[in-house]
């Protein structure tokens, strides 16, 4: 690793930590060990069960996923913490409870119901998988409780994400001018666009933590981004390394790697019920709120992709910048505009709610990815918040101003989260 290297590393990830410490305005309080975890502890369970729902079988993109993932946890979380006793602030409702409720019960059927709601067409499919389920419960009336519990809260989910804009119009609009987002090759595709418009979970606004937008065409930063971008980013790049493209491959995965992440980290950290699901729902509200804001940002601003900027730089107005009319990234250009990056916002959202959930940013993980075939560790949130901004990069789809905006943004929403959600209430 050269010395050029090793300092723009370190200086990347100074900036991720100054990202991430926005996101803990608070004092965190790490979670106490929990004597009744065990394998089959219901919120992951049933979070594997939503995977299956929401990407195996519907295929949704991550930024549709995104919403199924949050209402979930949401359901979930507020079932979770009623029969607890109310110890967190609710999300949505506290159902009255006694504590005697089968919390099995209840985080089986706030998932089941609210993923029956998403996906009516794997209606059958769930219903098998839920009646399954309750048949390791304990038939009795902390069991009928529980599935009370459980069915008031995806009830309160399914009516407040009523009408909230999911599905609306997919198309962005299509420039012609310099700096003007247009579909990109090899799939010329166009969807998206409603992401921005989505009613948060969390934030008051969409556009609660607008940025200034992206540099000027004509500008020595826009000079910058695109001529390392051009460099890294190639098909054919000379420069890129192989850990650097497995790392670009690893991070596109639509499968992604945060869900393991999570689960694993509910494991390893010996996590409750009670703690898992409030975990899940910060990290997935956040992750949310963070798609949505970031895609209002690309509606904002509907600035080019690094492979529209280098075949046409001819046009840009900037001396610096050379036009290459056959220049491909090393990955398949997402069909949105380039400012802000989206996955950028989410990592650092989750790793932002990570950080503050577990009061320290260094504890190690790790993740598979199907698509580049490779395990990716990390030593601390901050790293792998580091790490995504450069593989969209290193995989020629984003710049870098996007992609550190971006994170900037996924912070924000995850400190506006943990000072006004799941909070102790005593």
């Amino acid at each position: 690793m050269t010395r050029q290297v090793r300092l723009r590393r370190k200086v990347v990830c100074a900036a991720v930590a100054g990202i991430l410490a926005v996101a803990s305005p608070v004092a965190a309080t790490s979670p106490a060990s929990a004597a009744d975890n065990t394998p089959a502890n219901a919120v992951i369970v049933w979070d594997r069960n939503a995977q299956t729902a929401i990407w195996e079988v519907a295929g949704q993109q991550p930024q549709v996923q995104a919403r199924s993932f949050a209402m979930v946890h949401g359901a979930v979380y507020d079932a979770v913490n009623a029969i607890a006793g109310r110890p967190y602030q609710p999300y949505l409702i506290a159902p009255p409870t006694n504590g005697r409720e089968s919390v099995d019960a209840a985080v089986g059927t706030a998932a089941f119901r609210v993923l029956s709601s998403l996906f009516p067409d794997q209606q059958a499919r769930l219903q098998t998988q839920y009646d399954e389920w309750l048949a390791t419960v304990r038939n009795g009336i902390a069991k009928q409780r529980g599935i009370y519990v459980g069915g008031r809260t995806a009830a309160a989910m399914i009516s407040a994400r009523q009408h909230d804009g999911a599905f609306g119009d997919p198309l962005w609009p299509v420039g012609t001018e310099p700096g003007q987002w247009r579909p990109t090759p090899p799939t010329n595709a166009n969807d998206g666009a409603w992401v921005g418009n989505l009613k948060p979970f969390l934030i008051p606004s969409a556009s609660m933590f607008r940025s200034s937008g992206p540099p000027a065409l004509a500008s020595d930063q826009y000079g910058r981004d695109f001529s390392e971008v051009k460099a890294i980013g190639a098909v054919n790049s000379t420069i890129r390394t192989v850990d650097q493209t497995h790392a670009a491959i690893w991070w596109h995965d639509r499968h992604l790697g945060e869900w393991e992440i999570k689960r694993q980290l509910a494991t390893t950290q010996r996590l409750n019920t009670l703690q898992t699901a409030r975990m899940f729902a910060l990290v997935d509200l956040a992750e949310a709120d963070a798609t949505t804001a970031c895609y209002n940002e690309k509606g904002a601003w509907t600035s080019w992709r690094p492979v529209t900027a280098i075949q046409l730089a001819d046009t840009d107005g900037n001396p610096s910048t050379e036009a290459d009319p056959h220049w491909m990234p090393l990955l398949v250009t997402p069909p949105h505009p380039d400012f802000t990056s989206g996955h950028t916002c989410f990592t650092a959202a989750s790793m932002s709610a990570l950080r503050h959930f577990f009061g320290r940013d260094d504890i190690p993980f790790s993740a598979f990815s199907e698509t580049s075939g490779t395990t990716r560790y990390f030593g601390s949130f901050s790293q792998a918040t580091a790490e995504v901004i450069e593989a969209r990069i290193w995989g020629g789809i984003h710049t870098r101003t996007a992609d550190v905006e971006g994170a900037k943004i996924g912070a924000q929403v995850t400190a506006y989260a943990i000072k006004n959600y799941f909070r102790p209430r005593r």
